[in-house]
């Protein structure tokens, strides 16, 4: 017999009745954006990637050689942009097509 204490709602799209948190489960998973790099390998918060080729920075006045590791990545849940760290440039958000993952 199901959980009578759990709250039980209509999913729309299955035209079903199910747990709230199935359901919030199942939207989590379908919101999810994949990220993929310039040779399609899934990327995910916290990864490391390399420059695949030199990328000038606007704003800094620098340039990032190709082969720059690039520590603990984030998401930033645009398929195409990775919101990164590096030592000396604030806020540097990178296009997925130019790393490759390590």
């Amino acid at each position: 017999m199901p959980d009578t204490d759990e709250d039980y709602v209509f999913d729309e799209e299955t035209g079903e009745w199910m747990p709230a948190s199935e359901l919030a489960a199942k939207q989590a998973a379908a919101g999810a954006i994949e990220v993929r790099d310039a040779v399609g390998n899934l990327l995910q918060d916290g990864d490391q990637v390399t420059l695949i080729k030199d990328l000038e920075v606007k704003g800094a006045g620098q340039t990032l050689k190709q082969g720059t590791l690039i520590k603990s990545i984030r998401l930033t849940g645009d398929p195409q942009e990775i919101d990164c760290k590096y030592p000396g440039i604030k806020g540097l958000v990178l296009r997925a097509e130019f790393v490759r993952k390590r």
